[in-house]
């Protein structure tokens, strides 16, 4: 079993700081919303996925396979983009989904090329 407890917090700042830009570029272009309620949204979407990611499914699955890969990806793109579709009025399910994808994206590109080298995780 993988027990992430010391690595957590270095990963979930650098998910904030890559997917909050993008989702709330993202959301502005395509909604009424005001910057600091999508930087809330973008915080609270994230802190809604992230610790099952780390803590829940690292117990269930082994870390680094392409099983752990796919499901916790799947599992913060699908909750995420639920939760920008019922969160953002006017959104869209279609635009919701691109908003969780992109910023999904990005966030597991920069996480390959930051925390490997920082903290050896493979993910």
């Amino acid at each position: 079993m993988f027990f992430p407890v010391s690595e957590w917090l270095t990963a979930f700042v650098l998910t904030l700081l890559v997917e909050v830009p993008v989702v709330v570029v993202l959301l502005r272009r395509w909604s009424g919303e005001s910057v600091p309620r999508l930087l809330a949204l973008a915080a609270l979407a994230n802190l809604a996925t992230h610790p099952a990611v780390w803590f829940v499914f690292t117990q269930l699955l082994l870390v680094g396979t392409p099983a752990y890969t796919l499901v916790v990806e799947a599992w913060a793109f699908g909750v995420e983009a639920l939760f920008y579709g019922v969160a953002v009025t006017g959104l869209g399910w279609r635009r919701a989904v691109v908003v969780s994808l992109i910023a999904n994206l990005a966030s597991w590109v920069v996480g390959r090329l930051v925390l490997v080298p920082l903290i050896g995780l493979v993910t």
